[in-house]
């Protein structure tokens, strides 16, 4: 009996990260109270979303956030900061 062939996207690893959006990533679970986040990227702007963990206060995340990758920051770029919908 011959088993089904696996579809190739299966097999297929995800292609790697940018490293800025890898290490935006890194810094960002590196806040205290962040369980999800999300980063998105396009010239001159960046987006990072966070979910907040429940006695997280979300605006104080979203500062520590702001401030955790602010190293980051490209000098014409614009960062936009906001929470996730949960699931």
């Amino acid at each position: 009996m011959t088993r089904p062939a696996i579809p190739e996207a299966v097999t297929t690893p995800p292609p790697p990260l940018p490293p800025r959006i890898r290490r935006t990533l890194e810094l960002v679970y590196g806040v205290e109270g962040v369980t999800a986040a999300r980063v998105w990227h396009w010239p001159g702007r960046v987006s990072v979303g966070v979910r907040p963990a429940m006695l997280s206060a979300p605006s104080e995340l979203l500062r520590r956030v702001e401030s955790a990758v602010a190293g980051l920051r490209e000098p014409d770029e614009t960062w936009d900061f906001g929470l996730l919908d949960s699931d």
